[in-house]
């Protein structure tokens, strides 16, 4: 049985105990449309039973109508669009579908050589397959009284469009295609899915970049995070995507310290998606979820396994996860207490490896969702390394909410992120300032 129907099957039983309604489970054998809260999910997004061998081979693709779309004299602005579902290797080692999708600019390329690519690893969307940033391309709000997601990535997307470059977003490892749950902040996870991104591009028909593109890659938080441990992880996984540039800003390096933060803010259903990930990439942790959730918790997972950003934030915004656990100890608690734990979050700690090539990361001083700390220790466990850093501080007033303390830093720093990595794609050095990075918390 596949894991997204075993987890969505255990998921129908619970809530079943519980009084509480359950999406039907939907196998992965043929392609199918899946409605999720509500929303129907194309059968593109169902991948086939049988995978290719090559991670980064294109499995198939279809035409993407953009919503934002205007027509223009060498073709509509910003550009041609293509669903994509590309082949990867997850965390296990297993193959795995990854879905997505490629944007050919129209604006042309003013820099030197070949068009670049960069690929745009989203930030939190949730962990329901319409959550998926390559639907919010084609639906940027979705609302029908179920789900709220908005597709708040096409903002980044559209301005390094403008500048010439390709972009091809990832939606990740089981966020849009519908056989597994998303991995939510799986570090290999989401650093080969995005470097596959790139690989599956070359291949899209009627793509200007090839092979000698030069590659840059763009996140932000969740995002950040995932194009953080892609350029540690280049060299080994992929040597033939040559990495230009990496922007990694408000990066969740340190999951420990983020797990801590996260409870109980606006955004406290995340850590709901980071255990349904630990979960689906660990299942020898179940025992333990086992032990400490009571049935508050499990129907929390299984609720927040279906929802976007909106929906969490309206029903479990501000969620302690004390009323989830058995004894009334918070998650962070528990995970203190349990060696399995520590050390599955240990091994998802971005900074223990030199990053390919420049990168530019950015945190706000007052972010308190992902904590500016860890984000700032990356820069310095990268810079310890020899890496070649540019390290930017936020410095905006702290604003009261945890999520707007995150948010407001991503804006503030968005023009100067989007030129930072231009250069660098049109071969311009970067500048590390490695020798005024602080070391403490």
């Amino acid at each position: 049985m596949p894991a997204r129907r075993r987890l969505l099957t255990v998921a129908a039983a619970t809530a079943a105990c519980l009084g509480v309604q359950a999406l039907p489970a939907t196998a992965a054998t043929e392609p199918t449309e899946v409605i999720s809260r509500g929303v129907r999910i194309p059968a593109f997004y169902t991948p086939p039973t049988g995978l290719p061998q090559a991670d980064g081979t294109l499995i198939r693709s279809e035409p993407l109508p953009l919503a934002l779309s205007l027509p223009g004299l060498r073709g509509p602005l910003p550009g041609r669009a293509t669903r994509l579902m590309y082949k990867s290797t997850d965390s296990t080692g297993r193959p795995v579908a990854v879905t997505g999708a490629y944007i050919e600019p129209t604006a042309r390329w003013k820099g030197t050589g070949p068009r670049p690519l960069v690929v745009v690893a989203p930030g939190t969307l949730g962990q329901g397959d319409q959550c998926a940033a390559s639907l919010g391309l084609e639906h940027p709000v979705l609302f029908n009284g179920r789900t709220l997601s908005v597709g708040y990535e096409n903002l980044s997307i559209y301005r390094l469009l403008a500048r010439g470059a390709a972009v091809v977003v990832t939606d990740y490892v089981g966020l849009g295609a519908t056989d597994r749950l998303h991995t939510y902040v799986n570090r290999v996870d989401g650093a080969h899915a995005v470097l596959d991104a790139a690989r599956a591009a070359r291949s899209v028909a009627g793509a200007s970049v090839t092979p000698a593109s030069p590659v840059g890659l763009f996140g932000y938080s969740q995002g950040g995070g995932a194009v953080a441990a892609a350029a540690e992880l280049q060299p080994a996984y992929a040597p033939d995507v040559p990495l230009a540039g990496t922007y990694a800003g408000a990066p969740p390096a340190d999951l420990i310290e983020v797990t801590r933060a996260v409870d109980g803010s606006e955004l406290a259903g995340a850590l709901g998606w980071s255990l349904n990930g630990f979960l689906q990439s660990d299942p020898e942790l179940q025992p333990i979820a086992d032990a400490h959730l009571n049935a508050a918790g499990r129907a929390a997972l299984a609720d927040l396994s279906t929802m976007c950003v909106g929906d969490a934030i309206f029903s479990y915004g501000f969620a302690r996860s004390t009323r989830w656990t058995t004894d009334g100890r918070s998650i962070s608690d528990i995970i203190r207490a349990t060696p399995a734990l520590q050390d599955f979050l240990d091994s998802q700690r971005i900074g223990r490896l030199k990053p390919a090539g420049p990168v530019r990361l950015a945190t706000g001083v007052n972010d308190n969702l992902v904590p500016h700390a860890q984000a700032r220790r990356l820069a310095a466990d990268w810079c310890a390394k020899g890496a070649d850093v540019t390290y930017k501080g936020v410095y905006l007033p702290p604003l009261g909410s945890a999520l707007v303390n995150h948010f407001t830093p991503l804006l503030a720093d968005h023009d100067a992120a989007v030129s930072w990595l231009a250069d660098r794609l049109a071969g311009k050095p970067a500048s590390s300032n490695c020798a005024t990075v602080p070391s403490g918390s």
